[in-house]
């Protein structure tokens, strides 16, 4: 371990050690070390797993309760630690010397400069830019947000201690940290009431305020920068190419709890956050930019502008005047700060009444200061604000409806019938006025987009614009088909040939210079098919989708629905991009950001900055002509063997899920029906009342596995498919070469073996023999122990991870902590399942199982 993090780690346990002396008793970190030192022995083989077992087992319950909040708060101080370390070494990196940082923009813009294509090709690539990310309020964020804020407390204070202080502010700072982490250990790990929707509006906002409003225009000027170090001194080279979307509010695809009325107020409060980020902004400027009106005159342009401000609002500017005298340009952004708070203010009078208004009076000013030689103060902090308010509007983030393709076809079915119609067709109705009113208030930009999940035919479009049409002010929208199982992804081009052929959708792709939105699902797709066929099966969906657009001459745009977990599609996201099918980037990705994601990387400003920078460089990569045409001949040479992989991978999957009894199998070996009483989000678990795997979502399914330390779903059934291919060493040997030189298969072999490093054989054998089914157990084993042989046979590594030695260690250091809070999950977990017919002892067991689940999912920084 790297001696700042060690020490970092050091001070944080030790600090946490004292509270829980000063709370329990001396017993109770002894207690603690017990296990930690029993956990530890058992991963080098000096004791028996069972000791440990029978350790656990002796406790109380009140106290097993204890060792698991202990081991759970250490893990969010240890990732907090790490943290810390990342956003070292993302500045021990950042040496400002002739190479730029790898995975940078500036690497980026070097690398496409030098690759030789033509000019106006390299000019192409960057007009094409775009990075879309999307908030959903998936629920796998496993944290309170009191939680999260105490570890922000934690966080500064460390970050202050780590800047080198004087010996007096060493101390204040020690006790002030000190004090945090017993308050990190006072408080409740989990939710004791039900989110609701609002509630995960409010949560992403803390990632808005305290991170992507500032990080975004640093993105810009990097960007800037790459393309002329002049940045600042001229006018920017650099668009404003990031989107923010959100379905936080307006995702109600089995969701009750989503309305007409959660949308619109979810709306009101993002325009709230965004119109206070700017009007501050625009106020320090305004007081910061003291040019004097004899060093830098205004523009006719200016005092035209601040004459009609005279007129419009004499004793309010009179005001700014005297506070500003001979300050032409200050006084005009003072005035717009105000015209600012005004608009959240809904003072119609003042408002501004659109962001295209405030973009016009800001360059205005730009324009005025570099008429006068002011280029720096024209280019510099008012040119940040500028790309502040093209990206972010006055909405924020566009918000995005998604509905289920059955709740259409069911209010349409009503609307055409005439008669009275039901709850669920009026919200329907409701939730497509709320979209106008939205527009009409926020332009169209803020809400256009509605997702149609599950989508089978082109008739489930349609259903969405004739119920639009059927209101007497309907939205403008772009209707989008969401293609998740194996069979949508294979009709895909059929469902879009249907939808050229209905009238709204040509008009509308009339004005937008026919471009058109198309969304994956990769959930619900490895949930069916397993991670192996569903990773091919999402490819060959993309190259279908590119040949489509390029017959029909349509500027496609994939709309890439992952998950955290590297079952749903997660995994680092430079890598995703890099390996998806050539032609389906083409200067833009739009992805999806869940839950624990978004924090993981928007939640400190240089890590949201290392984020974006990787994504802009793997598109900007991606979309370069030398890049698409050795990933295109890769696949041709290697899809043949790839395809007889899938389809042993397939059979071994289905094969599983399909034997009887095993719904009820994974129910008993898994905390599955009991994660929903975390309250982590506002959906429930399952679609619909069945308790079967159909109706099950993706997120519990790999949240469940996870804590089983199976980890199923990110690689299952890949050894079945390796097996089928590597018969004989010259296969072997072309799966190597696939290795090296695909990248869609080198990221599928590094996602498996990041998910099998996060699996443990001991401890996931003692989760399934829960179920009392070893034929099912024996299966799930043999198959691990053949993918990890297979895998590393593949990769040539020695080990798991072998060549990724940060995250190596990482896993490694965790493991023995993981370990402990699985045997406390186990023994509750156990008893549940055996029966309990005391209450009391039931509710004791039950918070035992919730605070270790809590816990894990923090070990191994996965929930779903």
């Amino acid at each position: 371990m790297p001696e700042p993090l060690r020490r970092d780690v050091r001070l944080l346990g030790s600090m946490l050690g004292d509270s829980l002396v000063e709370y329990g008793g001396r017993e109770l970190l002894d207690d603690v070390e017990r296990l930690r030192h029993a956990v530890i022995g058992a991963r080098r083989g000096e004791v028996g797993i069972d000791e440990v077992a029978a350790l656990v087992d002796g406790w109380s319950l009140e106290r097993a309760e204890q060792v698991a909040r202990a081991f759970t708060v250490y893990f969010h101080l240890t990732n907090l630690a790490e943290e810390h370390h990342r956003i070292r070494t993302l500045r021990e990196r950042d040496t400002g010397g002739d190479a730029p940082v790898p995975g940078s923009i500036a690497a980026a813009v070097e690398e496409i400069a030098g690759a030789g294509a033509p000019a106006d090709r390299r000019q192409a690539v960057l007009d094409d830019l775009e990075f879309r990310p999307v908030f959903t309020a998936h629920p796998t964020e496993a944290r309170r947000r009191a939680v999260v804020t105490a570890i922000q407390r934690v966080s500064d204070l460390l970050a202050a201690l780590n800047a080198d202080p004087g010996e007096g502010d060493r101390a204040d700072l020690e006790r002030r940290l000190r004090e945090e982490v017993d308050l990190l250990w006072r408080t409740a790990l989990r939710r004791r009431t039900q989110m609701d929707p609002l509630d995960e509006v409010r949560t992403a906002m803390a990632a808005f305020d305290e991170t992507i409003y500032r990080v975004v225009p640093r993105v810009y000027r990097t960007l800037d920068a790459a393309l002329d170090p002049a940045t600042g001194a001229r006018p920017p080279l650099a668009r404003p190419y990031l989107r923010f979307g959100s379905w936080i509010g307006g995702d109600r695809d089995g969701n009750p709890y989503v309305t007409a009325r959660v949308t619109r107020d979810a709306i009101a409060i993002q325009s709230e956050h965004v119109l206070r980020a700017l009007e501050n902004t625009c106020a320090r400027i305004g007081r910061e930019l003291t040019v004097h009106a004899t060093t830098t005159p205004p523009s006719a342009a200016l005092r035209d502008r601040l004459a009609a401000a005279r007129t419009a609002h004499p004793g309010r500017f009179a005001e700014i005047a005297k506070r500003s005298p001979d300050e032409p340009h200050r006084q005009f952004l003072l005035y717009a700060a105000e015209r600012l708070a005004a608009t959240r203010e809904r003072d119609a009078d003042l408002a501004y009444g659109s962001p295209e208004e405030l973009l016009s009076d800001l360059r205005v000013v730009q324009d005025s200061l570099a008429e006068a030689g002011a280029v720096r103060q024209a280019y510099g902090r008012v040119q940040d604000l500028v790309w502040q308010v093209e990206t972010f509007g006055f909405h924020l983030a566009e918000l995005e409806i998604r509905q289920h393709s059955g709740v259409h076809e069911q209010a349409l079915a009503e609307v055409r019938a005439g008669g009275p119609l039901s709850e669920m067709t009026e919200e329907v109705l409701d939730t497509l006025r709320v979209v106008a009113w939205i527009q009409s208030r926020f332009g169209d930009r803020a809400c256009h987009r509605y997702i149609v999940s599950f989508t089978r035919s082109a008739g489930d479009i349609a259903a969405v614009h004739e119920l639009a049409a059927s209101l007497d002010n309907p939205p403008v929208l772009d209707v989008i088909p969401l293609f998740e199982t194996g069979e949508d992804l294979e009709r895909a081009p059929a469902v879009l040939d249907g939808m050229l052929q209905i009238p709204a959708v040509r008009a509308r792709l009339e004005q937008t210079g026919r471009r058109l939105e198309v969304m994956l699902g990769y959930s619900d797709s490895a949930k069916q098919l397993g991670p192996t066929t569903a990773t091919l099966r999402l490819y060959d969906a993309q190259e279908a989708l590119v040949s489509w657009a390029a017959r029909n001459d349509v500027r496609l745009t994939l709309f890439h629905g992952r998950g955290g977990s590297l079952g749903r599609g997660g995994g680092p996201a430079g890598r995703a991009i890099l390996a998806q099918a050539p032609g389906s980037v083409a200067g833009g990705f739009k992805v999806t950001e869940q839950g624990e994601v978004i924090f993981a990387r928007y939640g400190h400003p240089q890590i949201a900055r290392r984020h974006i920078e990787q994504v802009t460089n793997a598109v900007l990569l991606a979309s370069t002509d030398a890049v698409q045409e050795r990933a295109r001949a890769a696949a041709a040479r290697f899809r043949p063997l790839a395809d007889k992989i899938s389809d042993a991978a397939r059979a071994a999957f289905r094969g599983l899920i399909e034997t009887d009894g095993f719904a009820e199998w994974f129910g008993r070996v898994s905390p599955l029906e009991e994660i929903a009483e975390l309250r982590i989000g506002s959906r429930p678990a399952r679609r619909k009342a069945a308790r079967g795997l159909e109706d099950l979502r993706a997120i519990p399914w790999v949240f469940a596995w996870t804590q089983t330390r199976v980890n199923l779903p990110g690689w299952y059934g890949l050894g079945s498919g390796l097996a089928a291919v590597s018969d004989n060493g010259r296969h072997l040997d072309e799966l190597r070469e696939a290795y090296r030189s695909w990248p869609l298969f080198a990221s599928l072999m590094d996602n498996a073996e990041m998910s099998l490093a996060k699996t443990d054989r001991a401890i996931a054998e003692r989760y399934l023999a829960l179920g009392d089914r070893p034929d099912l157990a024996e299966t799930v084993l043999a198959e691990y122990d053949r993918t990890r042989s297979l895998v590393l046979g593949v990769t040539e590594h020695e080990r798991l991870l072998a060549n990724r030695r940060v995250l190596s260690r990482a896993v490694e250091l965790r493991n023995p902590y993981v370990d402990a809070l699985s045997h406390l999950q186990l023994r509750a977990l156990k008893a549940l399942r055996d029966g309990v017919e005391d209450d009391a002892e039931r509710a004791r067991l039950e918070e035992l199982l919730l605070l270790s689940v809590n816990g894990v999912a923090a070990g191994l920084q996965n929930t779903g």
